[in-house]
């Protein structure tokens, strides 16, 4: 993730990067842990966490990693090829939704990883063009935090 985001020119110093659910779930092979995607309990239990995090930070754009990011912030499930890449208004963010790098770590098509990779650090360089131009922000609250919020 790291990588990405100085790719795409975001400074990590004014990137507060966060999960939208606190914990790993995983199921036992072998001698691995297997990442499990969380069940909506889990992504509804694990909000008040999140929320309190964007009410201190107040990010002017919120990057959300994935479905189930997108799903905390939202409050329900989203098609990512119908979200992906469109700004949305989220209170007084830009709500940018994309690709979680893991995703395009596990495709095994080498052509479809690369297409996936290049959609998520075209949608990071959305989010970075976002804070250049500053969006409206008439009710975003003013605060010392940082400018943007990635991984969600």
């Amino acid at each position: 993730m790291l990588e990405l985001l100085a790719a795409s020119g975001i400074d990590r110093g004014t990137a507060y990067l966060t999960n939208a659910v606190k914990h790993f779930r995983f199921e036992v092979r072998g001698k691995r842990r297997m990442h499990q995607r969380p069940g909506r309990e889990h992504i509804v239990s694990c909000g008040w966490w999140l929320q309190q995090e964007l009410s201190l930070v107040h990010p002017a754009v919120i990057v959300a990693l994935g479905a189930t990011a997108a799903e905390a912030l939202l409050g329900h499930a989203v098609r990512m090829a119908v979200v992906r890449g469109r700004p949305l208004r989220y209170g007084g963010s830009v709500l940018i939704i994309t690709y979680h790098p893991a995703y395009v770590l596990r495709l095994r098509d080498r052509s479809r990883q690369a297409n996936a990779r290049a959609l998520l650090q075209e949608d990071l360089r959305f989010a970075r063009e976002f804070l250049k131009r500053g969006p409206p922000r008439n009710d975003r609250p003013r605060g010392n935090g940082p400018d943007m919020q990635v991984g969600v």
